[in-house]
C-alpha cells in the first residue's frame, strides 16, 4: 500500500498511498438541530463533523458532573483513592438539592456507590460528597475542576461546583465539553462501563439512567444529561459503530424527548456521511534515514502516536500522506527525538500532521569515523 521513493538523503522523503474504494457520495449540509448550540465529533481525531455555536459559553447543568467523575477517575487511577474508601456524608451533601442518590447525614457510602450515583442516576448529594471527600470542600474541589479543565483544552468552561446547579460564572461550551466527553472515553476505558448501566439502585431505591438513548439505541453507550430551567435540556452522548465512535452534545434543547432526538440526529449524519481511516500505527517503522557520526548508519523514523483521520465517506482515494525527513541526522540519536514531520492532505487541504521521531537510540561514533563522517558531510553540502 505504500510505495518507498529513493532519494538522497538531503532531498525530500516522500511515501505516498491511495486507497481504493467506491465514487464519493454527495454529502449533505447537517441537519436542523433544535438546540441552542450542538456538535457531533470524531472521538478518535477529535475532528468536529458539524456544529452550531460550539464555543459559546451557557450554563451546563448537570453535565457538569461529567468533570466531577472525570476527577474521580483521575484520582482512582492514580491510586490516590479507592472505590472501596467509605466515604462519610455530611450535612451539605444530604441537604443538597434537585437529583439526589438518596444518602444519608453520618453514614458511610463506599466511594464506587457514590461513582455510579453521580453518573447514573446525577445525584448532586453523591457528587458534593465526592468533592468533600477529594478536595475537602466543594469550593477547593471547584478549583480543582477548573486545573483540569485547562489542562485539557478546555478554553470556554469555568466551573463554581461539583453539580452543575445554577450558579453565576458557571459555564461551558458544546465544544469542551465533547473534549471532556473525548477524554473520559480514551483516558479511563475501565471505568467507562459504568455510563452505559441503565439503572442504579442504592438505599432500596431503584433509579434509571437519564439518557434514552441507551434504551433507543444499541450502538449509545453514554454519556451524561443536564436540565435546570436556565440551561434547557442537554445531553452528551457517544456511538460507537464498526470501528468508528462519535461524540454528540446539544446543548439547551426544549425537553427531555427533544435531547435525545436531536442527538440521534447528529449521530446519524455522522456515521453515514463520514469515515474515520487508521492510517499509521504507533511505533511503525515508515522510514529510514542516514545517520551520520553514529555507531549505526540507519535510523527506524515512525511516530509515537497513531496517526488516524476523518474524512467524508469516498474521499479515500485523495488522501496523500508524505513524509518530511531532516536533511542532516547525526548520532547520538535518541528514541523520540524530532527528525521531521508526517503530514496527510485532503486534495489540498491539511487534515493531520504529526512529528515523526527515531523509534531507537543510536550512540555516537568513535572519534575518526565522526572526522571522515564530517569531511564527507562537508562535500555532501558543497555540491548539494
Amino acid at each position: 500500500m505504500f510505495k518507498k521513493i529513493a532519494t538522497p538523503i538531503y532531498l525530500l522523503v516522500a511515501i505516498l498511498f491511495t486507497v481504493q474504494v467506491q465514487a464519493a457520495p454527495l454529502i449533505p449540509s447537517a441537519p436542523d438541530i433544535a438546540a441552542r448550540s450542538w456538535l457531533v465529533m470524531d472521538a478518535d481525531t477529535g475532528q468536529i463533523l458539524a456544529h452550531k455555536d460550539a464555543d459559546k459559553r451557557y450554563p451546563p447543568a448537570s453535565l457538569t458532573k461529567m468533570m466531577t467523575a472525570y476527577i474521580l477517575e483521575y484520582e482512582l487511577n492514580k491510586g490516590n483513592v479507592s472505590k472501596n474508601d467509605l466515604v462519610l456524608v455530611s450535612e451539605k451533601a444530604w441537604r443538597t438539592q434537585g437529583s439526589r442518590m438518596f444518602i444519608r447525614e453520618g453514614t458511610q457510602v463506599k466511594l464506587g456507590d457514590l461513582m455510579k450515583g453521580i453518573i447514573i442516576q446525577s445525584g448532586n448529594d453523591a457528587s458534593v460528597a465526592v468533592a468533600e471527600h477529594i478536595a475537602g470542600s466543594e469550593s477547593a474541589f471547584a478549583d480543582l475542576m477548573n486545573q483540569h479543565a485547562s489542562l485539557l483544552g478546555m478554553n470556554n468552561s469555568h466551573f463554581q461546583n461539583a453539580t452543575g446547579l445554577p450558579a453565576d460564572n458557571h459555564y461551558a461550551s458544546a465544544h469542551d465539553l465533547a473534549i471532556l466527553a473525548q477524554a473520559i472515553i480514551q483516558r479511563f476505558p475501565e471505568h467507562y462501563g459504568i455510563y452505559s448501566e441503565k439503572y442504579f439502585t442504592y438505599n432500596k431505591i431503584r433509579q434509571p439512567n437519564r439518557n434514552k438513548l441507551l434504551w433507543r439505541d444499541k450502538t449509545v453507550d453514554g454519556l451524561k444529561t443536564g436540565f435546570t430551567s436556565e440551561a434547557g435540556y442537554c445531553l452528551v452522548a457517544s456511538a460507537r459503530r464498526d470501528d468508528m465512535r462519535l461524540i454528540s452534545v446539544v446543548m439547551g434543547t426544549k425537553n427531555e424527548n427533544a435531547r435525545a432526538q436531536e442527538s440521534q440526529k447528529l449521530l446519524a449524519y455522522g456515521f453515514r456521511y463520514f469515515r474515520t481511516h487508521k492510517l499509521y500505527a504507533a511505533n511503525e517503522v515508515l522510514n529510514s534515514a542516514r545517520v551520520w557520526g553514529a555507531t549505526k548508519e540507519q535510523v527506524a523514523l515512525g511516530l509515537e502516536q497513531g496517526l488516524t483521520v476523518t474524512i467524508p465517506r469516498g474521499q479515500a482515494s485523495k488522501l496523500q500522506a508524505s513524509l518530511d525527513v531532516d536533511k542532516v541526522i547525526e548520532g547520538p540519536v535518541r528514541k523520540g527525538q524530532v527528525f521531521g514531520t508526517a503530514r496527510v492532505m485532503l486534495g489540498d487541504q491539511l487534515v493531520a500532521q504529526q512529528p515523526l521521531v527515531a523509534l531507537e537510540d543510536i550512540e555516537q561514533a568513535g572519534i575518526m569515523t565522526r572526522i571522515w563522517h564530517a569531511i564527507l558531510l562537508f562535500f555532501v553540502s558543497l555540491f548539494g
